[in-house]
């Protein structure tokens, strides 16, 4: 091991372009890391490069594709070595219940949550090992507490979260430390509306009533928190939700 590998600061962020993989960039470029944010629309990670300058740059990726993926990160660590790695990129498709599910949105969600996770932690995890690194998961409440009309949404989170769990254990006596940040309600630009195909009245249902859902920044914050502990400090995983939200049933709003 180098110690320039050890000591420097520099973060893959998958599904940098919007929602938590944004702010996390953000959060963590402000706590003092160089991101390389991975995403598929080259506008809005062009965007976040020119807000945060010099200690921003990206790759287009596509996480659920071998070769993007792999040209990703051939010029990741041509360029240097790898200390943490966000898992962001993931979605949800429909809500509709098992019984009619379409069985290509569960393959979307599988590809994207579970393999695109899986894909990009193993092509960097030789990386991370020589850095003393982090792999770091963010997967969702869903993934811990399954509800109707989340099947597939929900058998995904859960399929990652165990994932992050055995790479835990699997991990153990070498130098790398693996995290699973799942967030309860989040309140995004896109994720509710990617969910129910644009319908913008059903996405906005999801929030009515709660007061102060999460934010994309408050999930960040954990990120940042999480990641710069000392390198022997694993926090093994952070479940956070708004105080609004006591478990997926169980939630507060106003007026009902």
């Amino acid at each position: 091991m180098t110690n320039q590998s050890k000591d420097v600061k520099r973060a893959v962020v998958t599904g940098a372009s919007s929602g938590i993989g944004a702010a996390s960039a953000r959060a963590l470029v402000a706590a003092g890391w160089q991101v390389v944010g991975l995403a598929r629309r080259e506008d809005r990670l062009k965007e976040l490069s020119d807000e945060l300058a010099g200690a921003f740059s990206y790759r287009v990726c596509d996480v659920t594709d071998e070769a993007s993926t792999q040209a990703a990160v051939e010029g990741i660590l041509g360029a240097g070595p790898v200390k943490a790695l966000v898992n962001c990129a993931g979605g949800a498709i429909g809500k509709d219940p098992v019984a009619a599910s379409n069985l290509d949105d569960w393959r979307s969600m599988y590809e994207l949550n579970v393999l695109g996770t899986l894909r990009i932690t193993q092509k960097l995890l030789p990386a991370l090992k020589e850095a003393e690194g982090t792999v770091l998961v963010i997967s969702s409440t869903a993934g811990i507490e399954p509800y109707e009309g989340g099947g597939g949404y929900c058998a995904a989170k859960a399929a990652e979260r165990v994932m992050a769990r055995i790479l835990r254990l699997e991990l153990i006596g070498q130098p790398v430390r693996v995290i699973d940040i799942a967030p309860g309600m989040v309140h995004t630009d896109e994720f509710a509306v990617k969910r129910f195909g644009g319908d913008q009245a059903k996405a906005q249902a999801v929030y009515a009533g709660v007061p102060d859902p999460l934010t994309a920044e408050d999930v960040a914050g954990c990120v940042q928190w999480a990641l710069d502990q000392p390198d022997t400090v694993d926090i093994d995983q952070i479940v956070v939700r708004p105080r609004a939200e006591g478990s997926y049933t169980k939630v507060y709003r106003q007026g009902s």
